[in-house]
């Protein structure tokens, strides 16, 4: 991938467009970006990310505030780029999306993002899209092309230093998140996690298997009612347990059967003693009642008499029933023509009248007839009454409505106006509020400037004095080291005199010959006071470079902070901060009440309309109740005339009607009730005789004689019932004493209660040796199911329990345990092959740049505390043979060897991708902790990426580099926004 040109317009620091020429810049392979801090010299990178990925690295990018707050708004915010990779030449436009104030009218609106790419060595008609404009499809373009992710590519290309830094001291775990994001070694954690997964589910397999088996044991040891020995195997348990219940069932047969013999011995005892015992019974019984027949003869005689009378009477009696019952039908036929006279009479009519009953009936009946018909009017009249009141209070009601309607439609216009100013007034407000808040937040951040401006110049002042102290400490430290490296020069001669021997050359002229060798120094000085000495200058003099960086980035404060300050003191931006928030607290209070102003107008106005189509639809309605309210009226009265004179002095037409109605009713009943009464009276007469008759031809002499000597049904029924069983209970005696006679029974009746006893305890004992079988073969046959089902659940489980040891073992590998003996997971292992070629990669720019001294040592050992291995980056010092961690190198060592290992890792990500090589490369700060020596190697090793064709960009503030890289861009920061200046090209 190389880099050709970018444009970026309102982007970041920028209010302007700015163009940069990579073909010319990177003539040479290598190039310098400088500037002040903040002057936005990052931004050009973070430009170049954004028109490929559409984001910006790290915190900048989360903050997603690309536009420059000082371009104007009729200027878009947009990046360019033209990039060659893959061997296709592309342009790059992006738009990000922001908030831009409105071209017309006051507030702002939100600007949407887009994006083209168009093939500029590809035309159309080759078949390849002249360009792409949706934000995904340009995504995937790109990634295929550079074969890398917007992260990969931050890391790789974008080398920040401060990161590697980072990731050369990390631990472990946030190396491997690294390495995670750059190799996209996912799916290996998808292997992991689908081998964990496996697991769970293989484990819940064998908990249900060996639940199962467990279910079936405690089912046996519940049946037979024991516990398995601790190491007794199961099958040899239960086929233990099936022996003992085999010959438990065997015992509890032969028992059974003993029992049952002794019952149904003692069965048959009881029965022949019961049996003769009920003999002996039934014998005295018999001779009881023998002896009750002989006294009750006198009695039966009786019945038979008095049942002979009573058939004779008997139709005597039932010409007397017929007798009564005639003479009460005259008595009901006389009360009934009282009682019908006397309902008769308050109806109008009397005896005395000389009219018939039936006759005056017929003529009430008739004049009620004529009566019908009003009495249906009547009703009507009732009704239409009503509502003519309903309709007067309708009339009422809608009239005062109508009132209420015009009360409020002369309101109305009014409230709907002010409404109206609410609404506008809102809307004003809610557009002047974003200038508002903008305009409050510059003018915190200025106050916010102001108020640090004091603590920035003391800083100053302190880091001037603490500078100058240091310089008065350097140079007399370099002093004494002078001093220090003079009297070493001069006490030299000596020190070497005191080497020489006699006939020996002389180490300095080679002759043999000593013949004034100088004499020692009175206060000599030894080569650790020298090296003392220099240490010393060497430590001064890197603390006044650190005092130097201090006033250099107070000053750079200072000047930034009265800047941006300009005129602005800070009781000023105090006051106008007031007053601005004041008058932002007003507007949001306002805007706040936008949306219940909105709904009130909303509201009238529809309030409005309403009103006007009740008003019409309400005053019809009135009129045409007051039509049907006057023509009801007339109907009414004249409907009233006819119905009083019907009424003829009733309440009603209806209640005159009834009163006829029952006055012809109760004339009818009293016709019919006085020709009754006639009949009953000769039918009672002729009863009376019958009864006379029928008592002289049954021999009675006289009617109550007769009917004395009558009996009931019931009365004869239980007299005959009486005869009969008396006969019948004297033949079953007889009978059964002849049977007692023949039997020959002893004179006492056997004793039944030993024998019932006996009898009892031979049934318990055998109904308990029945359960006793019935359990025993139970248990036996549960013990052989059970038996069956363990059999079959122990078979089941064993390839189950295989299965999952074999998993559950290469699980544990697979993740770093178990048989694992370096604890590193897959995915830790690909890591570290990763980072093993990382380090062979990096070793070698980090060899040459520390003239051989250092190397970079890869380890797969494991942790301590069970810290997974495989992640180890340590560096091989050559001077002393030890390998060091880089938590030890200095700060230009680690400088050098974040340097080669980002170079190294830049390599290794491309390779491993399959991306497009990597033409172009941008090197972010940390040039400053080198010094001269270095430094060169340091430029040594970039010339080397430089020879191979590659460009390399620089971003730093050291002074040298501008001495030794022609090729420049420097930045420079104004208060209206940056700007870019091309130094040699």
């Amino acid at each position: 991938m190389r880099l050709h040109r970018l444009a970026v317009t309102a982007f970041g620091p920028y209010p302007g467009r700015v163009d940069v020429d990579f073909d010319a810049v990177g003539a040479d392979g290598l190039f310098l970006l400088y500037g002040d801090t903040g002057a936005g010299k990052t931004t050009l990178l973070d430009a170049v990310a954004f028109a490929l990925f559409g984001t910006v690295p790290g915190a900048r990018g989360e903050a997603k505030r690309l536009r420059c707050d000082t371009s104007p708004a009729t200027t878009t915010t947009e990046v360019r780029l033209e990039l060659t990779v893959q061997g296709h030449r592309l342009r790059l436009v992006r738009t990000p999306e922001y908030t831009r104030r409105k071209r017309r009218g006051a507030g702002t609106t939100l600007q949407r993002g887009s994006v083209s790419l168009t093939w500029l060595d590809h035309p159309g008609g080759q078949g390849v899209p002249e360009g792409l404009t949706r934000a995904d499809e340009v995504g995937r373009t790109v990634q295929r092309l550079l074969g890398m992710t917007h992260q990969q590519f931050f890391q790789v290309v974008l080398l920040p230093q401060g990161e590697f830094a980072r990731f050369l001291r990390a631990d472990t775990a946030d190396r491997e998140k690294l390495l995670e994001r750059l190799f996209g070694t996912e799916r290996f954690a998808d292997v992991e996690r689908w081998f964990r997964e496996r697991r769970r589910v293989a484990r819940q397999h064998l908990d249900e298997a060996a639940g199962q088996v467990h279910e079936v044991v405690t089912r046996i040891r519940q049946t037979a009612a024991a516990d398995p020995p601790g190491e007794q195997p199961v099958s040899e348990w239960l086929a233990a347990l099936r022996r003992d219940a085999r010959a438990r069932e065997s015992e509890a047969r032969e028992a059974e059967r003993r029992a049952v013999v002794l019952r149904d011995e003692a069965t048959e005892a009881l029965a022949r003693a019961r049996a003769l015992a009920e003999a002996c019974q039934r014998r005295d019984e018999l001779q009881a009642s023998w002896r009750s027949l002989e006294e009750g003869r006198g009695d039966r005689d009786d019945w038979h008499r008095r049942r002979a009378a009573a058939r004779a009477a008997a139709p005597v009696s039932s010409a007397e029933q017929h007798r009564v019952r005639l003479e009460a039908a005259l008595d009901l036929a006389r009360r009934d023509e009282a009682a019908a006279l006397a309902e008769a009479v308050p109806h109008g009519w009397s005896p005395e009248g000389g009219d018939d009953p039936r006759t005056a009936a017929d003529r009430a009946r008739e004049e009620a007839g004529t009566l019908a018909p009003l009495v249906s009017e009547e009703a009507r009249q009732l009704s239409d009454t009503r509502r003519l009141a309903e309709l007067a209070g309708k009339v009422r009601v809608e009239e005062d409505q109508l009132a209420e309607l015009a009360d409020r439609s002369a309101l109305l216009p009014a409230e709907l106006a002010e409404a109206r100013v609410g609404v506008e007034e809102a809307r004003s407000a809610s557009a002047r509020l974003d200038g508002l808040r903008l305009r409050r937040r510059e003018l915190a951040g200025l106050l916010a400037d102001a108020r640090g401006l004091p603590g920035a110049d003391d800083a100053l002042r302190a880091a001037e004095d603490l500078l100058r102290q240091r310089v008065d400490a350097h140079q007399a430290a370099r002093q004494d080291l002078l001093d220090v490296r003079q009297r070493r020069l001069a006490g030299m001669a000596a020190e070497l005199a005191t080497g020489l021997v006699g006939g020996e050359p002389c180490a300095v002229c080679g002759s043999t010959d000593h013949p004034a060798p100088a004499e020692a120094r009175a206060d000599p000085v030894t080569e650790d006071e020298e090296l003392r000495a220099t240490s010393q200058e060497e430590r001064t003099g890197a603390a006044r470079q650190v005092a130097i960086a201090a006033v250099r980035d107070a000053d750079a404060e200072v000047r930034r902070l009265r800047e941006r300050l300009g005129e602005w003191t800070e009781p000023a931006l105090a006051e106008e901060l007031a007053g601005v928030e004041s008058e932002e607290n007003k507007a949001e209070s306002v805007v706040s009440e936008q949306a219940d102003r909105e709904r009130l107008a909303d509201r009238l106005e529809a309030e409005q309309a309403a009103l006007h189509g009740r008003r019409t639809l309400l005053e019809a309605a009135l009129a045409a109740t007051r039509a049907e309210h006057d023509a009801l009226r007339e109907v009414v009265r004249d409907r009233d005339e006819r119905l009083l004179a019907a009424r003829a002095g009733f309440a009603g037409v209806d209640e005159r009607r009834a009163h006829l109605l029952g006055l012809a009713g109760s004339l009818s009943t009293l016709a019919d009730a006085a020709a009754e009464r006639a009949s009953a009276t000769d039918r009672a007469s002729e009863a009376t005789s019958a009864v006379e008759l029928a008592a002289a031809g049954a021999g009675f002499p006289s009617v109550p004689a007769a009917l004395g000597a009558a009996l009931d049904d019931a009365e004869f029924a239980a007299l005959e019932s009486a005869i009969e069983d008396f006969d019948r209970r004297e033949a079953g005696v007889r009978a059964g004493l002849a049977d007692v006679q023949a039997a020959e029974l002893p004179d006492e009746a056997p004793d039944l209660t030993a024998a019932r006893e006996e009898a009892e305890h031979h049934q318990r004992a055998a109904d308990d040796a029945v359960a006793g079988t019935r359990d025993a073969a139970r248990i036996g046959r549960e013990l052989a199911e059970l038996g069956a089902e363990w059999a079959r659940a122990d078979a089941a489980l064993a390839p189950v329990r295989a299965a999952f040891d074999e998993l559950d073992a290469l699980t544990d590998v697979v993740n770093g345990q178990g048989q694992n003996s370096r604890r590193m997971s897959l995915r830790s292992y690909v890591l570290a092959a990763r980072l093993e070629e990382v380090a062979i990669a990096a070793t070698g720019r980090l060899s040459r740049m520390s003239q051989g001294r250092f190397s970079f040592v890869h380890s797969d050992a494991g942790g301590s505390r069970g810290t997974r291995g495989g992640l180890w980056l340590d560096v091989l010092d050559d001077y002393s043979g030890q390998v060091r961690s880089a938590k030890t190198l200095s700060g230009g060592e680690s400088f050098l060897a974040s340097l080669a290992l980002a170079l190294g890792l830049a390599d290794v990500v491309a390779a491993e991708t399959g991306g497009a090589l990597l033409d172009t490369l941008f090197i972010d700060e940390g040039f400053g902790t080198l010094d001269a020596e270095t430094l060169d190697l340091v430029m040594n090793t970039l010339d080397d990426l430089r020879a191979d064709g590659r460009v390399v960009g620089l971003v730093s503030h050291v002074e040298e580099l501008r001495q030794r890289i022609p090729s420049r861009i420097r930045v420079r920061r104004g208060r209206e926004g940056s700007s870019l200046e091309p130094e040699g090209c």
